[in-house]
C-alpha cells in the first residue's frame, strides 16, 4: 500500500483550481425540479459530465501534469486506465506537449481507445483488467524514465478533483447536502476536503455500487483493505482497493456512505435520460440512483447536490440498460401464460392484454415445452406498461378471463 501522505488541504485545492484555470470547463450546477418531484429533496445536478473528455477526471490530470518539472514534461507521462483517467491525461497532455502513454486493458470499450488515440496518446492493451495494466504502466514508467500518474492516489489528482467542491459552493451556496460517487476515492476526498473546511455543517454522502464496495469496506477495516470486484454498470467506481491518500482524508470528510444495487443504476440512468434530457454514465448516475433505492430519504426536503460527474456510457450497451431500467421501473414485463390451442385462443388473449392498456412487444408460442396437454400452448409475453401498478392490473385481469397465468 502506498504511503498515505501529508493530508489534502483546502490551500491545496485552492491553489489547483488557479492554476487549472482557463483549461477546464465551470460546468454548471442547475436545480431540477423533476428530480426533485421524484426524489422529494430540493435537488441541483453538478453536470461535469460536459468537460470536454466526458469527465471530473481533467481536473486531476491538468493539475498533476501542470506540476511536473521541466524534465518530466520532456519525458512524458504513463497513466492506467479503462476510460475517463486516460482520456483526460491525453487530452490534456496534448494542450500541454507533454507526451502521454495509456495502458488500458484489452477488454476497454474500443470507442474510448480510439479517443485516447484521437487525442494523441500512445496506447498500450496489457491485462484482463486495471490491476494488470497498472502493474504494466509502473512497469513501463521505471524501464522508460515516465512519470506515472496514478487515477486518484496521487496529491495533485487529489486536488484537482477539488476544485468541482469549490464550484460547487459557489453555485449552490445554501446548500445542505452533497451526494458524490467513490470508486478510488479521488474525487470524493477532493470535495469532502473542501465542504468540511468551508462548510462543516453540510452533509458529505459516498455512492459506491454493492459491486464494488471498497470504502465500506475500508471503514469497517480502518484501512484500505482489497474486496472482490463483480460486474457493474458503473464500471468507472469498480475499484477493488480504495487510495490510501484519500482514505486518509475520506475518514474525517465522510458523513454517510450507501451502496446501490444495480437495477437502480440502471433505472437512474433512464431517470436522467428522461427527465433531464442527460445522457450520463453508471458511475455519474449512482447519486440519484442512491434516491431512487431508498438509501436517502433523510436528504428529503433539504437542499442536495447530486455531482454527476460522468457521461462516457459505452453506446453499444445503453439499449441494454434502458430496458433493464424499464424492467425495474415495471415498465416493460414478460410473462408466460398457458391457454387454448384451439383458433382464437391467442386472439383472446391479445384482446385481454389490450383491455388494460398494454402493448404487447414480443409474444413466442412454446409448443415443445408446453406439456402433455397437446389442446395447450404456453405463451410467452413480452409487454409494455405503465409502471408496476399496471402490471398487477394486468396480471388481475388475466386470472380474472381465466387464463393461466405460469410464469
Amino acid at each position: 500500500m502506498a504511503d498515505a501522505g501529508p493530508a489534502l488541504t483546502l490551500a491545496d485545492v485552492e491553489a489547483a483550481r488557479a492554476r487549472i484555470a482557463g483549461g477546464i470547463y465551470e460546468s454548471p450546477c442547475v436545480e431540477s425540479i423533476p428530480l426533485s418531484q421524484l426524489t422529494g429533496a430540493h435537488v441541483w445536478c453538478k453536470l461535469d459530465y460536459l468537460q470536454r473528455t466526458g469527465s471530473f477526471k481533467e481536473r486531476g490530470a491538468r493539475n498533476a501534469l501542470l506540476k511536473l518539472d521541466p524534465e518530466q514534461r520532456r519525458r512524458g507521462v504513463i497513466a492506467a486506465s479503462a476510460g475517463n483517467h486516460a482520456q483526460g491525461v491525453a487530452y490534456h497532455g496534448g494542450l500541454l506537449g507533454i507526451p502521454v502513454t495509456v495502458v488500458m486493458p484489452r477488454f476497454a470499450a474500443l470507442i474510448k481507445v480510439t479517443n485516447c488515440r484521437q487525442l494523441g496518446a500512445s496506447v498500450v492493451l496489457h491485462g484482463v483488467d486495471l490491476t494488470e495494466a497498472r502493474a504494466h504502466a509502473e512497469a513501463l514508467a521505471q524501464r522508460d524514465g515516465l512519470t506515472f500518474l496514478h487515477p486518484f492516489d496521487n496529491a495533485d489528482v487529489m486536488a484537482g478533483q477539488g476544485t468541482m467542491g469549490l464550484e460547487i459552493l459557489e453555485q449552490v451556496p445554501d446548500l445542505e447536502a452533497v451526494v458524490v460517487p467513490v470508486g478510488g476515492g479521488g474525487l470524493l476526498s477532493g470535495v469532502g476536503t473542501v465542504i468540511k473546511a468551508r462548510r462543516p455543517d453540510v452533509r458529505v454522502v459516498a455512492v459506491e455500487p454493492v459491486h464494488a464496495p471498497c470504502l465500506t469496506a475500508a471503514l469497517a477495516a480502518g484501512r484500505p483493505v482489497t474486496v472482490p470486484v463483480a460486474p457493474t454498470l458503473a464500471d468507472g467506481l469498480a475499484v477493488a482497493l480504495l487510495g490510501a491518500r484519500p482514505f486518509a482524508v475520506l475518514r474525517r470528510v465522510v458523513d454517510e456512505v450507501v451502496t446501490v444495487d444495480e437495477a437502480s443504476i440502471a433505472l437512474a440512468i433512464l431517470r436522467l435520460i428522461e427527465l433531464e434530457k442527460s445522457v450520463v454514465e453508471g458511475a455519474g448516475a449512482a447519486p440519484l440512483a442512491a434516491f431512487l433505492a431508498g438509501k436517502l430519504d433523510g436528504l428529503k426536503g433539504r437542499r442536495v447536490v447530486l455531482a454527476l460527474c460522468g457521461g462516457n456510457i459505452d453506446l453499444t450497451i445503453l439499449d441494454r440498460v434502458i430496458e433493464v431500467g424499464l424492467v425495474a421501473d415495471g415498465r416493460l414485463a414478460r410473462f408466460t401464460v398457458s391457454i387454448s390451442d384451439r383458433p382464437g385462443g391467442l386472439a383472446r388473449l391479445a384482446e385481454v392484454i389490450a383491455t388494460t392498456g398494454a402493448s404487447i412487444k414480443e409474444i413466442v408460442h412454446d409448443r415443445a415445452f408446453s406439456g402433455p396437454d397437446l389442446s395447450a400452448v404456453r405463451v410467452i409475453c413480452v409487454v409494455e406498461t405503465t409502471g408496476h401498478a399496471h402490471v398487477r392490473e394486468l396480471l388481475a385481469a388475466l386470472a380474472a378471463a381465466g387464463v393461466q397465468v405460469v410464469g
